[in-house]
């Protein structure tokens, strides 16, 4: 998409980390940009921030994870804005747990949130980019839909679906000669406040062992990871460029090719670090 200036985009996840930061980008490109957070207050200060900066903005409080939100969400951008061109599905939680301590509710809230969210989002604003002739959209999968980590199951099967679903998308946008694409995000370790997800868990649940493992871990790798604006850079480079893969971490490649020759070999299982 060559043209920014007037566009519309709606960014999920958008109070904080990626999503705020790319919220920002488009918005400092001329765009009009509606944010969605289930975070209000962050959501609110979000947009103050913004509107105070001369931006054309709305917040949305949604929860992604809910396919009436989603629906509102769209309803709220058409009647704001009259169009949609941009959509990034970026909100995303993550739970640790060893694959016999997940509840089934951890399941549902992680997959509810990074998966079902993308799907609802890509069935929903898809036909609306159509109608608005031209388009892109991205959806923030993670290193960790590449390669997966142990201890993070439902990150894992979530991130990995987002990719797949990115992929299929793509091939068929492609196979249509369609003016809309679509990019895949997939961060390593970025500044963001991930490792506080369950902060905006429903149905709060006990912490164990390993979730408190790897919340130590993890809070320590992000914490020296990228900045979610050099992310947001690379965000507006890929739709205006129509490029499908963005890897924020040019040393992943590595990782991947070495997941290459551990299928070649049929036995060899490596591991990287998940973002």
């Amino acid at each position: 998409m060559d043209e920014f200036e007037g566009r519309v985009a709606v960014v999920t996840g958008a109070a904080s980390g990626i999503g705020l930061a790319t919220a920002t980008r488009f918005a400092q490109e001329g765009m009009r940009v509606v944010l969605a957070d289930i975070e209000r207050d962050s959501l609110e200060a979000a947009v103050s921030k913004l509107q105070g900066q001369g931006h054309e903005v709305l917040g949305v409080p949604t929860d992604v994870s809910q396919w009436d939100a989603i629906q509102h969400l769209a309803d709220q951008t058409l009647r704001a804005f009259g169009q949609v061109n941009v959509v990034h599905n970026n909100a995303g939680v993550v739970r640790a747990g060893r694959m016999e301590e997940l509840s089934l509710a951890d399941w549902e809230w992680v997959l509810g949130v990074d998966l079902w969210s993308v799907i609802y989002g890509v069935k929903t604003f898809l036909p609306l980019i159509r109608e608005a002739g031209e388009g892109h959209i991205v959806n923030t999968a993670s290193s960790s839909g590449l390669q997966s980590a142990p201890d993070i199951g439902p990150y894992n099967v979530a991130k990995f679906g987002v990719v797949a679903l990115s992929e299929t998308l793509q091939f068929e946008l492609i196979a249509e000669d369609s003016p809309i694409g679509a990019s895949v995000l997939c961060p390593g370790a970025v500044a963001t406040r991930i490792t506080e997800s369950e902060r905006n868990r429903p149905d709060a649940a006990a912490d164990t062992e390993t979730n408190q493992r790897f919340r130590s871990f993890a809070s320590k790798l992000v914490g020296e990871g990228l900045s979610p604006e050099s992310v947001a850079e690379q965000v507006v480079h890929a739709v205006r460029a129509r490029e499908f893969w963005i890897l924020t971490h040019a040393d992943w490649i590595d990782v991947l090719r070495k997941r290459v020759e551990g299928m070649e070999d049929g036995r060899k299982l490596v591991m990287g670090f998940g973002g």
